[in-house]
């Protein structure tokens, strides 16, 4: 094998230990839960005084039962229990964050991604497992992670790294690599954003990424307790959302319209007007992903607002601070990971990116009457 295949290789390593997370576990950390000690008023109603920002609908305050659903067999056990929270009202943007919108942030800004920088390897390593070995300069460029459209075989579903690859020169300018671009494509989400990218968008914006709560009772609409955004019907899956249909990941079907990204509203929204909250791309939260906080959680208690758990743990990526991220995306699949549902919640580093990996935003009464 040459140095540089070798070099590869280590840094797919270094990478799947670093990115993803995709399994239940059974160990045990305590994580504080957030609950109201006083009676809350909820801010349901839109204030009369504040015009609905554009390209943003208003989320009514409620009460609604968060995490896995009684009825749903996907469900997880970083699901469970599900629990009742009440968030207050606020504004949600009706969809991903579009590649046309960052462009006008990095217009604006002169801002540089984080795909797009150098690597630095000494920062890397201190989130690596002690020893791992430094791959070669040649391999250890700025890129993200891209799906490997070529699979024609899989011999173990948790080897990740066979359906995906580091590519070089891979960030939100060029989607699939250094070749692409983004030309025509205005209105697909931006992808191959960090979280500190996020960060830089939404400071710019006045806006800020929303808690998983939020994003729960976004995606709820006008109910409290649904598997789906549009309900319980598993079969309205291809008409409703951009998911992957056939053998993952060897062959996609298409039956729904799609075989990889789609353009923001292409299936039809909530019951509230929001478009894309499962399926098309995995969206970001500001909550840390923390696979026992859930069941650290008084079940008879309601939280109010919920800001998650106080630090984030994950027994598949112990040297990795991870945030939660919603919603599935264009990959999921019932074999894989089956997160085209409500409930489903997975781990994304601070530093990482990927093909189907964007994000959207909210921003609340308080924060526009302060700007």
């Amino acid at each position: 094998m040459s140095l540089k295949n070798k070099s590869l290789n280590t840094l797919m390593i270094v990478l799947f230990t670093v990115m993803f997370h995709c399994k239940q576990s059974s160990e045990n950390k305590e994580s504080q839960p957030v609950i109201a000690d006083e009676p809350h008023t909820i801010l349901k109603s839109k204030p009369a005084h504040i015009a609905t920002p554009k390209d943003m609908v208003w989320v009514e305050g409620k009460t609604f039962m968060q995490g896995a659903k009684a009825n749903d067999s996907f469900a997880m056990r970083r699901e469970k229990p599900s629990h009742q929270v009440t968030v207050d009202g606020f504004f949600m943007d009706i969809t991903e964050v579009t590649n046309k919108e960052f462009k006008a942030f990095v217009t604006a800004t002169n801002y540089i991604t984080v795909a797009e920088r150098p690597i630095d390897w000494e920062q890397m390593k201190k989130e690596l497992p002690e020893g791992t070995p430094k791959p070669h300069d040649s391999v250890l460029q700025p890129g993200s992670l891209i799906f490997n459209k070529q699979v024609n075989a899989v011999a173990n579903m948790s080897n990740y790294s066979q359906w995906w690859t580091w590519k070089i020169g891979a960030n939100w300018r060029h989607p699939e690599g250094p070749n692409s671009s983004i030309n025509g494509k205005d209105d697909y989400p931006v992808v191959h954003v960090a979280l500190e990218d996020t960060q830089a968008y939404c400071k710019w914006a006045n806006r800020r990424l929303p808690t998983e709560a939020e994003w729960e009772a976004a995606a709820q609409g006008t109910s409290t307790d649904a598997i789906f955004t549009w309900g319980n019907d598993t079969s309205l899956l291809t008409e409703k959302a951009n998911t992957w249909q056939g053998t993952f990941p060897i062959k996609n079907e298409s039956v729904d319209g799609f075989a990889h990204i789609a353009p923001v509203k292409s299936y039809a929204p909530n019951s509230i007007g929001i478009y894309d909250m499962l399926g098309n791309v995995w969206e970001m939260t500001s909550d840390w992903f923390n696979v026992n906080y859930y069941s650290s959680l008084d079940p008879s208690s309601v939280l109010i607002n919920p800001t998650g758990a106080s630090e984030p743990y994950s027994p598949d990526n112990p040297y990795q601070k991870e945030i939660v991220m919603k919603g599935g995306s264009f990959l999921c699949h019932a074999s894989y990971c089956a997160s085209f549902r409500i409930s489903a919640r997975m781990g994304m580093s601070l530093d990482s990116g990927s093909d189907h990996t964007g994000f959207r935003t909210v921003v609340t009464p308080e924060m526009l009457e302060k700007n």
